[in-house]
C-alpha cells in the first residue's frame, strides 16, 4: 500500500466531515404541527400502540429496516485485536455497504469488552432496538459462543458475517468451480488451511451443500486436525479425521480443492503441483493470498482459482451475501437466519453466475465479455440482480422453513433499492 493511498484513505474518512454515515429524516418537520406529530404530544400515540402489541414497533418505527453492526474489535480485518473503538471505521463501512447495496439502515455498536458473557448480556439487553444483528470482527473461539447464545436469547436474526458471509460466498463459488471441473461435491477431497471461525463455517456449509465430512482435511498451526490430537476445542474437534496425514504436504497430495483462510504465501507451487487434475484453489487470505495467482497458474495451468482480492478474477467478497441476506430476512420479519436460508443464498449466488452478464456490469469492469467459466465463477458486487435473486431466495427459504412472521413479499421481485420499501 503506497503512502499516497494511505493518505487518501485517511482523507476519505475525515473530509468533508468525519465518518461515512449520517442520519436522515423520513418525515416532514417544517411546521409546528409536524413537530407536534414527530414528538410530543403526537409520539404518545404509537407508544401506546406498541405497548399494546410489540409487533407494532415494526409499523410505527424504523425497527424493521434497521440492523446493528456490532463488534468488540478483537479480530479487526487482518489487523488483529486493536480494541473496540478501533473497529468503528470498519463497522461504519459495513453500514455503507448495507445501505448502498440493499437499502438497509444500520447503526454501529462497539462493545468495549473481551469477556464473552459481558458482550452477550450487553447485546441481548438492547437487541429489541433492531430488526437484525450483524456481528463482526470478533475473535474465535469466543465468536462461536457469542453467536450461539445471542441466537437463543434474541427473536431477531443474529448473523456473524465473518463466519457465514464468507462461507456463503465461498460455497457459491465452489459449487460453480467444481461444476466446471466436472467433480461432484460429494466426491471432492478438500483441504482447508486455517481453522478459525471463517474456515469452520465454510466447511460446515460445504457439508450442508453436499460435501462429505470424511473428505475434508482441516489444518491449524499445528498441522492436520486428526483424531489423535488432544488439544482441540469443540469446534475444531468436529473436523478431526482418522488419518495418518500430518502436514500440508501430506494432505494436499491428490486433493481436489484447497481452501485457504490462513495467511500469505503458505501454499507453494510444489504443493499445488501435487493436487488432482483441474484443482480448485480458493486462496482467500487478504491482502496477500496463500499463493499468488500468477504462481498458481505457472504451477498448474488447469487451476480454477479465487482470491479475496478485487484485482484478480473470482473475488470471494462478502458483499455478495450479507446485504441481501438481511434484506430477505427483514422483509419477511424472520426470527433467525437458519441453514436453509444460507443454502438458498448459496444457490442463488451460484446460479446467477451462470446467466448472461448485463452490459452495465461489463461497463463497470471495462470488459467486452464476461461469461460463466474458470475466470467467472462468482457474480460481481455491482450486479444489481443480486438484490432480487438473493433476497428473494432467502425470504422464500425463511417462509418455507417456518421462521418468517410475514408472508413472502408482494412487492418482490426487487429491481432497485427503491423497491425495498414496498408493501
Amino acid at each position: 500500500m503506497t503512502d499516497a493511498f494511505k493518505q487518501a484513505a485517511l482523507d476519505y474518512h475525515a473530509k468533508p466531515i468525519p465518518g461515512k454515515l449520517s442520519v436522515e429524516l423520513t418525515k416532514p418537520t417544517a411546521t409546528a404541527r409536524d413537530l407536534a406529530l414527530a414528538y410530543s404530544p403526537g409520539v404518545a400515540e404509537p407508544v401506546r400502540e406498541i405497548a399494546k402489541d410489540v409487533e407494532n414497533a415494526y409499523r410505527y418505527t424504523g425497527k424493521g429496516n434497521l440492523v446493528a453492526v456490532i463488534s468488540n474489535g478483537t479480530a479487526i480485518l487482518g489487523l488483529g485485536n486493536l480494541g473496540a473503538l478501533a473497529s468503528k471505521p470498519v463497522m461504519e463501512g459495513k453500514g455503507v455497504l448495507f445501505k448502498r447495496f440493499a437499502g438497509v439502515n444500520s447503526v454501529d455498536i462497539e462493545v468495549d469488552t473481551e469477556d464473552a458473557q459481558t458482550f452477550i448480556d450487553t447485546v441481548a439487553n438492547i437487541a429489541d432496538t433492531w430488526g437484525g444483528i450483524n456481528l463482526e470482527d470478533i475473535k474465535a473461539p469466543e465468536c462461536f459462543e457469542i453467536e450461539r447464545e445471542l441466537i437463543k436469547r434474541c427473536n431477531i436474526p443474529v448473523f456473524h458475517d465473518d463466519q457465514h458471509g464468507t462461507a456463503i460466498v465461498t460455497a457459491a463459488g465452489m459449487l460453480n468451480a467444481l461444476n466446471i471441473a466436472n467433480k461432484p461435491i460429494e466426491d471432492a477431497r478438500v483441504v482447508c488451511l486455517g481453522a478459525g471461525s471463517a474456515a469452520i463455517a465454510c466447511m460446515n456449509l460445504l457439508i450442508s451443500c453436499g460435501a462429505r465430512r470424511e473428505n475434508i482435511f482441516m489444518l491449524d498451526r499445528k498441522g492436520v486436525i486428526h483424531s489423535g490430537r488432544d488439544d482441540l476445542n469443540e469446534y475444531k474437534a468436529l473436523f478431526a479425521t482418522e488419518t495418518d496425514k500430518r502436514t500440508l504436504d501430506d494432505a494436499i497430495d491428490g486433493a481436489d480443492v484447497f481452501v485457504g483462510l490462513s495467511g500469505p504465501n503458505l501454499l507453494s507451487k510444489e504443493q499445488l503441483s501435487k493436487m488432482a487434475d483441474t484443482p480448485v484453489v480458493f486462496a482467500c487470505s487478504n491482502p496477500d493470498p496463500e499463493i499468488n495467482p500468477h504462481d498458481a497458474r505457472e504451477a498448474r495451468p488447469d487451476v480454477i482459482m479465487a482470491t479475496g482480492r478485487s484485482d484478480y478474477p473470482n473475488q470471494v467478497n462478502n458483499v455478495l451475501g450479507f446485504p441481501f441476506i438481511f434484506r430477505g430476512a427483514l422483509d419477511v420479519r424472520a426470527t433467525a437466519i437458519n441453514e436453509e436460508m444460507k443454502v438458498a443464498a448459496v444457490h442463488a449466488i451460484a446460479d446467477l453466475a451462470r446467466e448472461p452478464v448485463p452490459q452495465e456490469v461489463l461497463d463497470a469492469y471495462e470488459r467486452d465479455e464476461m461469461s460463466f467459466g474458470s475466470e467467472y465463477i462468482i457474480p460481481t458486487p455491482v450486479d444489481i440482480r443480486l438484490l432480487d435473486r438473493v433476497s428473494a431466495a432467502v425470504a422464500r427459504a425463511a417462509v418455507d422453513s417456518g421462521v418468517a412472521r410475514k408472508p413472502y413479499p408482494a412487492h418482490y421481485p426487487l429491481k432497485s433499492i427503491g423497491d425495498v420499501y414496498g408493501e
